[in-house]
């Protein structure tokens, strides 16, 4: 008996010492296991647990605004509307079908659409609609739906109405600056969204205290004051329109540029639209900025410029005369004027302009050859056309699609080089823009200095600090001094000898310019004989040059010239404009 309770017992302890065994070694597995959960594998944990509650938020920057002067006011040309974006998390809608027949009554739309929308799989955000305005949001809240919400988004809205709307552009609903400023620089009207990671309940609502909420604030956009002069804006769109329709023309561009310093104070294109309403455009090419974006060949009003070269390479003077054939032949092709030029006979440089003879400038590129056109005359010419003047390259005016326009390059190339500068030298055979044509003709008539034609007068950054525009010099010495006193008495002979109504008060006011009238290419060489350009440059001042105007009108068809029945009077106006409205400081009696 003694042995049975020893066996007993023994066998009593071994159990004892095997179930807390195995006890310890449940404990020790289950220990590993957290450790392996909690230490080693934490971050893996972690983010599988938040999977369902962790969402990210982009918080958008505001667009920066554009505003303009108005004499001594600043006034806002672009502002931004608050409207709102309506998403969903797909994870968390229960019924689509439910959910996309209560959205239909506030937003509209195709509620099949939206159910589907609302079953995409793999994806945590969806947008069904936007524009909607603080009305349909707060419906859209009171349903009280899991997984749906709204996120204010801006819209660009326009005070001004229709007002330098190719000098605006637009921004799509993907809120990307399309054409015109807000192409050429979205990224500074942009700015950067910031960041909001927030832990979320089981129906997806952010819990704002979470202290594990992290959010990086957005740096909003810059906001810009345009050198743009809104009054004198609206009068040039206003004369344009009216002369478009008195010109039965095609379209028309005008521009005003301070000379001093290459500021675009009003810049107008016709046909038109309105930004508001960019979705409604049918034509794309309306978008376009065609000042900027439109090159053409320009026609007489080149002659200033082919003078001015001549003048500064000292091969004429401003008084030289000279005896004009009324033709030339180059190439086998004859060069000749309009029939007004009064036939053969001695001619002056003011004859050049004033009569605008073909032939004028032709010999003035002879001059530059030593007496005929020939390789040194033709480099010579290019040197002043492509790097004086910078044609075939863009001002780098801060608008979207410029383009550079054309200069033929000066070597022999075995099809009537000769002839094609020639016909260069009185503005065919190569194109050009009018901010280009102004940007050399500013040159020519403000001492010989290029400065680069800006819109920005101004940015002002989110905190407030405001950075001046300087002006930009792109070409020093583009001619001398002394040609640029020699061309403002010449361009003024040219607008004494035109008919202007009213006439200009040249004992109180400096007034010149030139007509142009280009023939228009056709698209597989040669040109059309019934389709002409109107163009128009000159300036207006008191003992200084003050403004440059440039003024193309596209295939007028009223009558006469195109520069002068045409763009001329649109010239007159503007200049008139300038000098009525006291912009324009008198000469110093």
């Amino acid at each position: 008996m003694p042995n049975t309770n020893t066996n007993n017992v023994t066998q009593a302890v071994l159990r004892i010492r095997i179930w807390y065994g195995l006890l310890l070694l449940v404990v020790a597995i289950f220990g590993a296991r957290l450790f392996y959960v909690q230490v080693i594998r934490y971050d893996h944990y972690k983010t599988a647990a938040l999977g369902g509650q962790l969402k990210q938020y982009e918080i958008p920057a505001t667009r920066g605004t554009i505003k303009a002067y108005n004499g001594s006011e600043v006034l806002p040309v672009v502002l931004n509307q608050q409207l709102y974006t309506l998403y969903a998390d797909p994870v968390y809608i229960k019924n689509a079908d439910v959910v996309a027949a209560k959205i239909v009554p506030i937003v509209g739309g195709d509620a099949g659409k939206y159910a589907k929308q609302l079953k995409t799989k793999k994806t945590r955000y969806v947008v069904l609609a936007k524009k909607l305005t603080p009305e349909q949001k707060d419906k859209i809240a009171k349903l009280k739906y899991p997984g749906l919400g709204t996120q204010a988004q801006n819209y660009r809205t326009y005070p001004q109405s229709t007002l330098a709307s190719q000098v605006l552009g637009f921004v799509n609903d993907s809120g990307t600056g399309k054409y015109g400023i807000e192409q050429a620089l979205n990224k500074e009207l942009t700015g950067k969204p910031g960041e909001l990671k927030a832990i979320t309940d089981v129906s997806g609502v952010p819990l704002a205290a979470s202290k594990d909420n992290i959010r990086i604030a957005p740096q909003n956009g810059k906001d810009l004051i345009l050198t743009i002069d809104l009054a004198m804006q609206q009068q040039m769109e206003t004369i344009l329109k009216q002369s478009v329709k008195d010109t039965k023309a095609s379209g028309a561009s005008a521009l005003i540029m301070d000379p001093r310093t290459g500021a675009v104070k009003a810049l107008a294109n016709l046909p038109t639209y309105d930004p508001a309403k960019y979705f409604d455009v049918e034509d794309a090419k309306v978008f376009g900025n065609a000042a900027v974006a439109h090159p053409i060949e320009i026609g007489s009003i080149m002659k200033p410029l082919t003078t001015a070269a001549a003048l500064d390479q000292g091969v004429i003077g401003p008084t030289t005369t000279y005896y004009d054939p009324a033709s030339w032949k180059v190439d086998e092709f004859k060069i000749t004027n309009i029939e007004e030029d009064g036939g053969s006979g001695t001619r002056s440089i003011a004859d050049i302009l004033n009569l605008s003879l073909n032939t004028g400038a032709t010999w003035e590129l002879m001059q530059m050859g030593g007496g005929e056109i020939n390789t040194k005359a033709r480099n010579a010419w290019y040197s002043y056309m492509a790097d004086h003047f910078r044609f075939g390259k863009e001002t780098g005016i801060e608008q979207g699609y410029e383009d550079p326009g054309f200069v033929p390059e000066p070597k022999d190339n075995g099809a009537g080089i000769d002839l094609t500068y020639a016909n260069t030298t009185f503005g065919q055979a190569m194109t050009a823009t009018p901010i280009q044509f102004a940007g050399a003709l500013s040159a020519v008539v403000n001492g010989g200095t290029y400065y680069q034609p800006h819109l920005i007068d101004k940015t002002v950054d989110g905190n407030g600090n405001t950075t001046p525009t300087k002006p930009k010099v792109l070409k020093a010495g583009a001619v001398s001094a002394k040609t640029s006193a020699a061309m403002i008495p010449l361009m003024e002979y040219v607008v004494k000898k035109h008919n202007f109504s009213p006439a200009f008060d040249q004992n109180a006011y400096s007034v010149g310019g030139k007509t142009g009238t280009a023939q228009i290419s056709k698209p597989g060489g040669g040109y059309y004989d019934n389709l002409f350009n109107g163009t128009y440059a000159g300036f207006v001042g008191g003992d200084q040059a003050q403004y440059v105007i440039v003024v193309f009108v596209d295939k007028p068809t009223n009558g006469g010239y195109a520069g002068t029945a045409a763009a001329q009077p649109i010239f007159g106006k503007l200049a008139h404009m300038l000098i009525n409205d006291s912009y324009v400081t008198p000469k110093r009696q």
